[in-house]
This record gives structure tokens, sequence and C-alpha cells, in this order.
């Protein structure tokens, strides 16, 4: 059982203690804490309150949260694109639509169940029985290289060197827009959005350094071919970025327009080359992924409308 406890203070005063909750419990829907309180397992001041509450300053909520249940994570005949193999570690060319790692809405079908039908006990424990052999992960619609790791000692290793910045991670994408520059900086901390948690946003107050480099690789007449190179590798962090700056992804319904473009399912965004120094061997290792086909079928496209 998780506990959490918060004292209300003035700004806060007089707002739903749902809607304050879900600013405050990160990963935790509205909903979920609208069945914590129906379950009696948030209190105020001592007491059981319902879900439409208006806190009062200096009131003592206390959350507590159970434990869930980890399910079975069974192994699947899932097709896998590798790019690179050895006794360490392997290199996945993830396709879109697929999800990394098991979660709510989805437990099967994933790269997870995938890797333990083809490497059976050799992926790294480190991360638990969600997330075995996973250093990083990418959207599920983003597609591109992946990093699995076989066991402990390259997971180590490696997740070290994803802290310290030390993988090279390049992404193509294709934006909304002309950049008219050639190459730029973009420097802004990412957080939790401050309204709909499921999404993040530049947050100056309690957001986390992000930095992303990017270049541009073709101009169309409304759309830009970019190459976007991570600094960080903070949630949506390329997505949110180059939507600050007004040149959101081709498809990215979330942080750009509500319709999507070319009718894509979702962002266009490609990890396309992921450079590493070999956990064992410290040897400089740097796999290129190719472009998916809807990619380059949309850069067709996007040329002959720019002809």
């Amino acid at each position: 059982m998780k506990e959490e406890q918060f004292t209300i203070q003035e700004n806060d005063t007089g707002t739903r203690i749902d809607v304050f909750l879900s600013k405050k419990l990160d990963n935790i829907s509205r909903s979920y804490i609208q069945k914590l309180i129906k379950d009696n397992d948030i209190t105020v001041n001592g007491v059981t309150v319902k879900a439409n509450y208006k806190v009062n300053m200096n009131d003592i909520i206390k959350v507590s949260i159970p434990e869930l249940a980890e399910p079975d994570i069974l192994p699947e005949k899932i097709p896998l694109d590798i790019l690179y193999e050895d006794k360490d570690i392997l290199i996945v060319n993830k396709p879109k639509g697929m999800v990394v790692h098991p979660c709510p809405g989805h437990y099967s079908g994933t790269l997870v169940n995938a890797l333990m039908n083809y490497c059976k006990e050799d992926l790294s424990g480190i991360n638990g029985v969600m997330r075995p052999g996973i250093v990083h992960r990418i959207d599920m619609d983003t597609t591109g290289s992946l990093l699995v790791c076989k066991n402990d000692f390259a997971h180590q290793k490696l997740a070290e060197d994803l802290k310290i910045h030390n993988i090279k991670r390049i992404y193509h994408a294709i934006v909304h827009g002309i950049i008219k520059e050639d190459e730029g900086i973009i420097d802004a901390p990412i957080g939790r959005h401050s309204v709909d948690r499921k999404k993040m946003s530049i947050n100056y107050k309690n957001g986390k350094d992000a930095i992303t480099h990017y270049k541009v690789l073709k101009r169309f007449s409304n759309y830009t071919y970019i190459e976007c190179q991570l600094e960080t590798g903070r949630t949506h962090q390329i997505r949110v970025h180059m939507a600050s700056i007004h040149h959101a992804l081709v498809g990215d319904t979330v942080y750009g327009p509500a319709k999507s473009a070319f009718h894509l399912q979702g962002q266009t965004l490609h990890a396309k080359i992921l450079g590493i120094h070999h956990p064992r061997t410290n040897e400089y290792l740097e796999i290129d992924a190719p472009l998916p086909t809807y990619f380059i079928d949309l850069l067709d496209k996007l040329d002959k409308m720019s002809r």
C-alpha cells in the first residue's frame, strides 16, 4: 500500500478534491482517484468525503493507493525486425502501432510479449516482469531502433550511459510548416500538463531539463522534413518541443491539429540512428534503422505536391 499526504494551501482552496489530486498524483487518472474516494481510500482530516468535496485551507488529505497485482505476461509469436544481436543486446526496428511494454489495456501484442517468445529466458530482469530487457522506450506510433538487454550486466551499463547522455539518438520527423533556419536548439523543460495529465508540456516550474537539436533535411510547400538529436530523453520530448515552436509533427493529433493530415496513424516520427558503446567491449556501435514504407511514401507525396 502506497501512502501519500497533502496539506491544502491557500491557492488550492475551493478546488474539487478529485481535480486537486489528479494534478498532484502523476500517472493516476481522475477516474481512478474517484474510485479510491468511493472505496474510502482517501480521507480529509481523518474522515471520508465525496469526489465533489471542495478542499479548504489546511485540510490534510491522506491517500492510500493499493499495490496493483502484476498480470502474467505471456510469450507471443510476433515477428521481430532485428537490426543487431549478440549475447548481450538486441536492437529491434519497432513497427508503428506496437506498444513497447504491457500496460493497462495492452497486456498482449506488445514488444515485450514478442521478446519473451524470441529470447526465452535471456532478458534482463532489472525493470521487473512488466519490462524485461527494456532500457528505454518509444511511443506506440513511433517507429525505429529500440535497445533491448539480454542480461543485467548489459542493462546496468547501458542504463548508466543513457542517464549521462552517452547514447546517440537521432530521429527523423516531418513537421507542419516551413522551418526557416537550417538548424536550431530547443532548450525547454518538460513536465506533466497542468490540466490534461495524459499530456506533457513545456513546464518551467515543475518540468525536467530537456534539450533537442534539430536540422532541416528538406523543405516542401507546407511541411519540413527534419532530423532531431536528443540530449535528454523526456516523455514525448520531440513532439512537445516541435509543437512549442509551432511546428507540430504531422499526424500528431495530441500536440498538433486534431484532424490528422494524410490519414496517418499517429505522429510521423522514426528513431533512425542509435549509437552506443557496447556494454562488454566498449566498442562504438551505430545502427541505422531504414525509414518505414509509410514515411517514404509520404515524402514522395510531399515532393510531388511541392513541384
